[in-house]
């Protein structure tokens, strides 16, 4: 149970550190409350798990590839930049009224898939972290072993996207309206900074394809 217990702590700390899918939960859940903030984690988890399977079946090589993790990349700057501005610009209409936006669940789901699936750093992030979890417990225990720590990571990382969601919607009740637009704006420049980052390691792909 104590080894158990130590995988939910390791999908908690892959989870808690500060990147793109915190900061859209955070704006989601000021502006449109627990639900669309925790479908934004859902979404996210959803592409670590077709990672997980990806590196589990070893055919990593796949995407392992210059051209793919350049269009990875490009596409992650843009789904980013793109969901930044959208934050930015719709902070205005938060309202001190606690009046919710009505966004619908599955397109907070797939914003959170798109900007997990697309991004190169979570694949890294998974074949060094689970390629050694696999390793480690392939040499000590078995098949229905492997698959029980492989669902603890899952639920520490549940665990901390309905702890964000609690957290992002919670601020529309204790926080006034401008404090929650400043809070939406520096969710959104975060996600802009972050697809920044991924458009430049892009281009260096890029110009080092042709």
């Amino acid at each position: 149970m104590s080894i158990f217990f130590s995988y939910v702590l390791l999908g908690l700390s892959l989870a808690i550190p500060i990147g793109p899918i915190n900061a859209a939960q955070l704006d989601k859940g000021i502006k449109g409350g627990f639900f669309p903030a925790w479908f934004v984690g859902l979404g996210a988890i959803v592409a670590d798990g077709i990672y997980m399977l990806i590196v589990y079946f070893g055919i990593f090589h796949m995407i392992d590839t210059p051209f793919v993790k350049t269009f990875l990349w490009l596409f992650g700057c843009f789904v980013l930049v793109y969901t930044g501005l959208e934050s930015i610009i719709s902070a205005k209409k938060i309202e001190l009224s606690k009046q919710r936006n009505t966004e619908s669940l599955s397109k907070s789901f797939f914003s959170g898939f798109m900007m997990s699936i697309t991004n190169p750093l979570t694949i890294l992030f998974w074949l060094g972290i689970y390629g050694s979890v696999l390793a480690k417990t392939a040499s000590s225990f078995g098949t229905k072993e492997l698959i029980l720590y492989s669902g603890a990571i899952f639920l520490g990382l549940l665990a901390w996207d309905f702890t964000m969601a609690i957290v992002s919607s919670s601020f529309r009740t204790f926080l006034k309206s401008r404090a929650l637009q400043l809070l939406s704006v520096v969710s959104g420049l975060s996600l802009i900074g972050f697809g920044i980052y991924f458009g430049v390691e892009g281009l260096k792909l890029l110009i080092g394809l042709t």
